[in-house]
């Protein structure tokens, strides 16, 4: 299981901060949520992690090693980021956006060898799409291409997944079957750390809940304690009478 380390980490877009003296320590076998108003710094931390964007300031550790010291093919084999916009740049197959998991395994002009393909198709099966593998993914359902697009990440074999709004505009029914899809990850002790905004299934499915504001960590710990009615009053000005529960939904067969 692999873990991250952030010190007190900070980032500015010119004039403003984006995050602010952020310290963690993330392991593995764990789903984290990040939640916060917009603008709050969940993406952007995200991204931080991912070492798609250099800190101002402060240090992050993969396992025992500075993150910009992680030679790029082993980070790209040890975490795997979902961006928010659900989109694919060309029309492919279900299963060729899959595959792409696998280019941090690939040599050049070499095909996808057995292990590879079993991979590809044990993260179709895991997310629950290999019905979808050869449909084109301009075809499918947002519901349907979010979980292809995690298949993808699952298809890395990553230590590490970093999600940024996984469930955003789905309905009920395919937020639940995502949620299931993380979860699963974390018993296999794959660290998951998903940017979230719908604090009912945080309550339901994270083993430890990142509060910020104006890119500030106010509350870190479980979803009980972080998702307290002081706590969401204070950073997202509503009333939450005890708190915000987890949901009842369950899918139905």
């Amino acid at each position: 299981m692999s873990k991250l380390k952030l010190d007190d980490i900070s980032l500015s877009y010119g004039d403003r901060a984006a995050l602010e003296n952020v310290s963690l320590d993330l392991e593995g076998g764990a789903l984290v949520a990040l939640i916060g108003p917009n603008g709050a710094g969940k993406s952007s931390l995200l991204r931080v992690c991912a070492g798609l964007m250099k800190a101002s300031s402060g240090s992050i550790h993969l396992d025992n090693a500075r993150l910009d010291d992680v030679p790029i093919t082993r980070r790209a084999r040890t975490m795997a980021y979902l961006a928010a916009d659900g989109r694919s740049a060309w029309p492919m197959m279900a299963k060729r956006i899959v595959a792409l998991g696998r280019a941090p395994y690939l040599k050049p002009l070499r095909a996808l060898s057995d292990v590879d393909e079993a991979e590809i198709n044990s993260a179709l099966q895991r997310a629950g799409v290999t019905h979808l593998a050869e449909r084109s993914f301009e075809t499918l359902s947002s519901g349907e291409r979010a979980r292809v697009l995690i298949a993808r990440a699952l298809a890395t074999q990553a230590d590490i997944l970093l999600l940024d709004e996984p469930t955003a505009a789905l309905d009920p029914r395919h937020q639940l079957a995502v949620m299931d899809i993380l979860k699963a990850e974390t018993r296999r002790g794959v660290l998951v750390i998903v940017a979230a905004h719908a604090l009912d299934l945080v309550a339901r499915y994270a083993d430890r809940v990142v509060l910020l504001e104006a890119g500030r960590v106010i509350a870190d710990g479980p979803a009980q304690d972080s998702l307290s009615e002081d706590n969401i009053a204070r950073v997202f000005g509503v009333s939450a009478p005890g708190g915000i529960k987890p949901t009842e939904l369950k899918l139905t067969d």
